[in-house]
Formats: structure tokens, C-alpha cells, sequence
């Protein structure tokens, strides 16, 4: 018979230590599927208890009782309701022992991202998967680099591990007394979403043992380190450059949402096995450079303008360099000339002297970009819906409304 779905409140601060033996558990198999949510969540809660059927049992295509599905964790994308991925105790096994073959030995992870989300939920798993404990910073409580140096003074020695988002390690690196700390890790992963080259530049001359990780909740998180799949997996490219990835850390499937396209079937596997050989399409496109993965942007992201299809990973990754630059997405509005204009929404190191449209023009121009953004709107905060990773609908909002009510600006 197929397992219930329940909800699993996520606290933050001490209390997410009790949660590590019902985690344990599932990890065993033994109990119920877990939903991870905030605690006190109530709008999530609604909306996940509705969404994935909690309290219901999974169907029999959900299920394996060999192999059961021990969590059910949100997608955070870009639209509507979010999807429960479907996560097999051997995905998350195979998680585990993936990412240890690659980093190295047992060690201590350290939390600083929120564990209802699979980046941190995931450092606590592979905690329970090494037998160590995990440390904590408490993620309900901004981000500080002071609160992480004094959460990095509470790890034993060893082997010490961090998964942050490029927000975390920009915030870090900007405090020497914090980078200094960040030093004492032997592999701090970055991922949520595409690290600005300058930042991993600035992150690998102050001696930080950066790993750049590339996965999502339907892969159990990072299966992708440093453009190099971890031993399992496999990535490739189609006609139209979309990413496909195949492991056996892939999820089984949505909750209510069977036979979904995302999740292709593969009969003539060797040994017919789904817990061996599972499939996922992503919606990001990428490339190889020297043999390595390079994720350009997601399929929805590409922007259309004067007929040509532009990647705005491009454009950030060359805005990203000014140093008056702290974040930048670029989006498109409504044009009558050119169909979607481009525009630079931009978040300023100093709200004193922020970045101009000028700049912005220069710098793509430099990395040899033939488009670039034709305004600029700068915010406080670039919006975000999940551990590091922008809303752009959201942030195209912001952009629309502060262009409106701003004179063009020379191009």
C-alpha cells in the first residue's frame, strides 16, 4: 500500500535539530512521505496541503515499496502553484554519496540556507547520510557575515562544508574578518542560480574553494559541480540547447501529476529499472566549454528585441563587473520599435553613487555584446522566489513601473 504525504513544519534556530530523526527515518524508509514547509507558514501550508493532497495516500505510480518516496519537496518556480517533486530514498541515497565522492571525506556541514527548500534541506540529509551533525545558522534572522563568522566558530575541526547562494558569498566577501572564516571550509558550494564570473574571481583570489553547483528539486539539488556531472549523472544538449540530465538521483515524478513530460519514460533501460535510471528536461539552456556545462538562462528567460533572441545571463554576467553593480537581472518591456526592450534592473553597492545607463551600455559593449539594455531601473532588492534565485516576472514589475515614471534616459 502506498504511503501517506504529511507535512513537515520547518522551524528555524535550534528547534530544526529535532526534526533529524523523522528525517532519519525517511531516509530508512519508515514513515510517512515528508512535505518540508516554513513552520508558521500558513498561506504556504494552505496552498502545499491542497496542491499535494496531504493526508492522502500517494498513487500506486508514486510509490515503490522497494524504493519509497521518502520526500515530496516544492519546486520553486517561476509560475502558479508549485509542483511536489517526488524524491525516492535511493535519489537522495545517490545524492549523498555522489556529492561525498566528489567533495571528499565525512565532515561538517554547516546550514545557512532554509532547509524547507532542497539546497538546505539537503545539508541536513547528507549530515544524517555521513553520521555527523549538522551546525546551524539560524535562517530566520537576516544574513549577516558577523552571524556567520560566529555560527563558523562553533564547527569541531575537520572537514568543514557550506552550500550559500551568490547573495551569501557577495555579503562575505565584503568583510575580511567573514572571508577569513570562509577560508576555513574545504568546499563551500554556490548555487540557487548562475554565480557572476566576477564574483567567483573575487571568491578564488581570497583563497575561497568555491564550487559552483548546478541541479534543482526534481535532482535532489546540485548534480552538476563545476560544469562536470557527478558520477551517475549524465547531461545533455538538444536541438535547441535545453538541458536534459539522467542519474539515479533524478525525482520519480509530480504528486498529481502523472506521466508529466518533464519526466520522460525509458523502457528499454538494461534492467527496466526507474530506480536506476530516471530522466529529467529542464527548462534552462546551456552549452560546453571545455567540456564542461555552462547553463546560459532558462528557456522563458530569453528575450526577443528587434528580432534577435538574446540570453540575459550574457548581459548580467558582463553588468555584473562594474563595480557599482551589487545585483542586476535584466528583463524585457513592451516596445512598439523593437518588440521587448531591454532594461537593466540593478541593485547599487552605494545608494549614493549608483551605476548608469552609460555604464551599463559600456560594459556589455566591452564583453563584446552587440545588444544591451536600452534603460535602467534601480531598486533596492531584486525579488527572489526561492534560496537565490531572481523573479523575474516580479522584477519586470518593478522595472515597468520605474520606467514609466522616469524620463528616457540617453543611449
Amino acid at each position: 500500500m502506498a504511503r501517506t504525504v504529511e507535512l513537515l513544519e520547518v522551524p528555524t534556530g535550534p528547534a530544526l535539530l529535532g526534526l533529524l530523526p523523522r528525517l532519519a527515518d525517511a531516509l530508512a524508509g519508515i514513515g510517512p512521505a515528508l512535505a518540508p514547509v516554513a513552520a508558521g507558514d500558513q498561506a504556504q501550508i494552505a496552498l502545499l496541503t491542497k496542491a499535494f493532497g496531504i493526508g492522502h495516500r500517494l498513487a500506486d505510480e508514486e510509490d515503490d515499496p522497494a524504493d519509497p518516496t521518502v520526500i515530496v519537496i516544492a519546486t520553486s518556480g517561476s509560475t502558479g502553484t508549485p509542483k511536489g517533486t517526488l524524491l525516492a530514498r535511493s535519489a537522495l541515497a545517490a545524492s549523498a554519496a555522489a556529492t561525498q565522492e566528489r567533495l571528499g571525506p565525512p565532515g561538517s556541514w554547516l546550514l545557512a540556507l532554509p532547509a524547507q527548500h532542497i539546497a538546505g534541506l539537503q545539508v541536513l540529509l547528507r549530515s544524517i547520510a555521513a553520521g555527523t551533525d549538522p551546525y546551524l545558522l539560524d535562517t530566520g534572522e537576516p544574513f549577516t557575515p558577523r552571524r556567520f563568522r560566529q555560527a563558523t566558530d562553533r564547527l569541531p575541526d575537520g572537514p568543514r562544508y557550506l552550500s550559500l547562494v551568490p547573495t551569501q558569498l557577495h555579503r562575505i566577501l565584503a568583510e575580511e574578518s567573514a572571508t577569513a572564516a570562509l577560508r576555513t571550509f574545504d568546499r563551500v558550494l554556490v548555487g540557487g542560480s548562475a554565480t557572476p564570473a566576477a564574483l567567483l574571481v573575487r571568491a578564488r583570489q581570497a583563497g575561497i574553494p568555491v564550487v559552483t553547483t548546478y541541479g534543482m528539486s526534481e535532482t535532489c539539488g546540485g548534480c552538476v559541480y563545476d560544469g562536470v556531472p557527478l558520477d551517475g549523472v549524465t547531461a545533455e544538449l538538444d536541438d535547441t540547447g535545453r538541458v536534459h540530465l539522467t542519474g539515479p538521483m533524478i525525482g520519480r515524478g509530480y504528486r498529481n501529476l502523472p506521466a508529466h513530460p518533464a519526466f520522460p519514460a525509458h523502457a528499454d533501460h538494461a534492467d527496466h529499472s526507474p530506480r536506476t535510471f530516471r530522466s529529467f528536461r529542464t527548462d534552462d539552456l546551456g552549452e560546453w566549454r571545455d567540456g564542461r556545462l555552462q547553463i546560459l538562462g532558462r528557456v522563458d528567460d530569453v528575450i526577443i528585441t528587434g528580432g534577435l533572441k538574446v540570453v540575459p545571463s550574457a548581459l548580467e554576467e558582463a553588468i555584473a563587473t562594474l563595480p557599482s553593480v551589487a545585483h542586476v537581472v535584466v528583463v524585457g518591456l513592451p516596445d512598439p520599435e523593437w518588440g521587448r526592450r531591454l532594461v537593466a534592473v540593478a541593485v547599487a553597492t552605494d545608494p549614493l553613487q549608483p551605476p548608469t545607463l552609460r555604464e551599463i551600455q559600456q560594459a556589455t559593449a566591452a564583453a563584446g555584446i552587440a545588444t544591451t539594455p536600452r534603460a535602467l531601473a534601480v531598486v533596492d532588492e531584486i525579488p527572489s522566489r526561492g534560496p537565490g534565485k531572481p523573479d523575474r516576472t516580479a522584477a519586470t514589475a518593478l522595472a515597468a513601473a520605474q520606467v514609466a515614471r522616469t524620463p528616457p534616459l540617453p543611449t
